[in-house]
């Protein structure tokens, strides 16, 4: 009889495009999202946990073909009695989920209704550095309303959020458009109902942060070579008709009017592009009143995200300090947040047209942001480790321990192997403790305990002589009554 085959040990791999987040990765996040979650709160969202899995229908913009969804969403097909049933697929986004509530319990929630939702989501797409399958995203919308009060009120949020959360104002800048203004300047090119030429105009302009205005034109007209040589086709335009986009993309002004104007003459006569003039006016007009000046909140014409899935006003976060790439250039650190106006998602579900506007945080961006800035310390404070003398005495730690829980005091006991002291320094020294607590039979029996102060004991071994080392002992005796007192006074100097 043949032996029978021994089972491969499975590897110990983090699946391609994932990756473990640990305990100060963790923390970080989540007092960060605390932070968010307290300014949106305070402007009467209310918090929304929609399911992580949702029908690939739901997501509309992943439909099934013959066999299996498109690429881009994690997804599978739910089996049936007849073997056949719904596909299935992890959240894309945070977006599409609200849609899907809002239409379905539309009956029984308020309307306006204004949401903030937080959590992972999955994209199918190939990774790369720093870009993984599965990321956090942070994101506030109010549906029901076409107020641009509601968008102007999404700004000021976001501009709100990232100073709380602790971007200074001058190092981040909300930038808003809006698609109907882009809308009315291909009417302006006589484009009419070419739904391919319009296209090919729209992700040509997608291409002016990468390009450039030369870039644009030269795209938009005979082609260009691109940076390796190569000649890119352009989509062939006369250069008058090219002429209403660059006016479109070039019509920053230095204040808000100049802007507004410069955008009139781009539309040219078209209506949707002065509605979305004179929306940008509404919005500038209130920001103003809530004190949102151009050093926060400004109009940019050359914010022209989500081009095929926004209806109006569109925002993005900025962040404008410098930091060094992986080859040491200097460069901007680039958008951490954007948004707009979606009218369209929710009315897949129900016929009628929901106006709905919004904003998406990139969470690890931000987090990453705030360690350039200092604004997050490169090592968490891991808890005060009462160590273990004596292993028949384990109550008596336990009880001490307990002590510093209930004062609000984070605390462990030691609870590997005892025998080796030296073992259990080391131990607290990998979990950064700042503390450790230390009460042999000696200690016991004289009704005293010791406390180690190991951040300051490390930073004297780092350079201290030994007559500092003597004049700053970084370890204490007190009586066994005085431990919580002491332990906090410690922790008190170290921060």
């Amino acid at each position: 009889m043949a032996k029978p085959k021994k089972q491969p040990r499975p590897k110990a791999v983090t699946p391609k495009g994932f990756r473990d987040y640990f305990g100060e990765e963790v923390t970080q996040r989540t007092e960060m999202l605390r932070t968010i979650a307290g300014v949106y709160h305070r402007y009467g969202f209310d918090a929304l946990e929609s399911s992580a899995v949702e029908t690939v229908e739901a997501l509309g913009k992943f439909l099934p073909d013959v066999d299996r969804p498109n690429e881009g969403v994690f997804a599978w097909q739910e089996v049936d009695e007849n073997d056949k049933g719904d596909w299935m697929a992890l959240r894309y986004d945070l977006t599409a989920p609200l849609a899907r509530v809002y239409a379905q319990h539309r009956n029984d929630l308020p309307t306006p209704y204004r949401r903030y939702a937080m959590g992972p989501v999955w994209r199918n797409e190939k990774p790369g550095p720093g870009r993984y399958r599965q990321f956090y995203q942070c994101d506030a919308d109010t549906a029901g309303t076409a107020s641009m009060a509601a968008d102007a009120e999404i700004c000021a949020m976001l501009s709100d959020t990232l100073e709380t959360v602790g971007i200074p104002r001058g190092d981040y800048l909300v930038r808003v458009n809006n698609r109907k203004v882009l809308n009315g300047v291909l009417e302006a090119m006589g484009l009419g109902e070419d739904a391919a030429a319009r296209d090919n105009v729209l992700r040509t302009i997608d291409k002016f942060d990468k390009v450039g205005e030369q870039g644009v034109r030269e795209l938009l007209t005979e082609g260009r070579l691109d940076a390796s040589g190569a000649f890119i086709d352009g989509v062939g335009l006369s250069n008058d008709q090219a002429e209403p986009v660059m006016a479109f993309l070039t019509s920053k002004a230095p204040n808000t009017a100049g802007t507004l104007a410069n955008l009139r003459a781009a539309v040219g006569d078209s209506k949707i592009g002065a509605d979305g003039i004179a929306e940008l006016e509404q919005i500038g007009t209130l920001l103003d009143a809530g004190g949102y000046g151009a050093d926060r909140i400004e109009i940019d014409p050359s914010v022209v995200r989500g081009l095929g899935y926004y209806t109006g006003p569109v925002y993005e976060a900025e962040l404008t300090f410098e930091i060094f790439d992986e080859k040491g250039r200097k460069r901007q650190f680039g958008s951490v947040s954007g948004g707009g106006r979606y009218d369209d998602l929710v009315k897949r579900f129900t016929g009628q047209e929901v106006p709905a506007t919004g904003i998406s945080i990139g969470v690890d961006r931000l987090l990453a942001a705030l360690r350039e800035k200092g604004r997050i310390t490169a090592r968490a404070t891991g808890p005060v480790v009462v160590t273990v003398m004596d292993r028949d005495r384990m109550a008596d730690y336990q009880a001490m321990v307990a002590e510093l829980r209930n004062a609000g005091i984070r605390a462990e006991v030691y609870l590997g192997n005892p025998k080796n002291f030296g073992n259990q320094l080391k131990y607290a020294d990998k979990r950064n403790s700042p503390i450790a607590v230390i009460e042999g039979g000696d200690e016991k029996a004289s009704g005293i305990v010791q406390i180690k102060d190991l951040i300051l004991g490390a930073k004297i071994a780092e350079s201290a002589t030994l007559e500092e080392w003597k004049e700053r002992p970084s370890q204490f005796e007190v009586s066994r009554g005085e431990l919580i007192a002491k332990v906090r006074e410690i922790l008190d100097s170290q921060d």
